[in-house]
């Protein structure tokens, strides 16, 4: 018996949307990478993105766990000596773009390789309700519905 390989032809890619409101970040963050790398599928290719499109809306409305509101903090340094700031996850999700801790989350649990960065481009975050690829047709994904402890009580 041979090993499977995908083929360019044979990728079949859906697109998924997923409400991110009252669901824990961390349990999204992977749900959403498995898609986005298409460990889901039974034709799943470690070299090729066999992954599907999501589409993640209220991300501003998800939900941190213990004291990572407060305590969590993102890094970035402005190229000036002595230039590292820091935000808490708190301010990010109150700030002008919420939707980056959701991008940071599942960015950070992918490999750090060229496919996963093309795998990233697969991936819309939208802060509100509101999105515009209705056209595509996504099919929901309940992923308050898959574990109890995917939502925060």
């Amino acid at each position: 018996m041979k090993t499977y390989s995908a083929t360019p032809a044979d990728i079949d890619k859906k697109w998924i949307l997923i409400d991110a409101e009252g669901v824990v970040l961390g349990r999204l963050a992977s749900i959403i990478a498995m898609r986005l790398r298409g460990k889901h599928k039974p034709s799943f290719t470690p070299h090729m993105d066999v992954g599907d499109n999501v589409i993640v809306i209220n991300a501003d409305k998800v939900q941190l766990t213990g004291k990572k509101r407060t305590d969590k903090n993102y890094y970035w340094h402005t190229g000036h000596p002595g230039g590292i700031k820091h935000r808490n996850a708190g301010q990010l999700l109150e700030g002008k773009y919420p939707e980056r801790v959701v991008t940071l989350a599942v960015k950070r649990m992918l490999p750090g390789n060229r496919l996963s960065r093309q795998q990233m481009t697969n991936l819309r975050v939208y802060a509100g309700t509101d999105h515009p690829h209705e056209a595509q047709q996504p099919e929901e994904l309940d992923v308050k519905s898959m574990n109890s402890k995917n939502t925060r009580s």
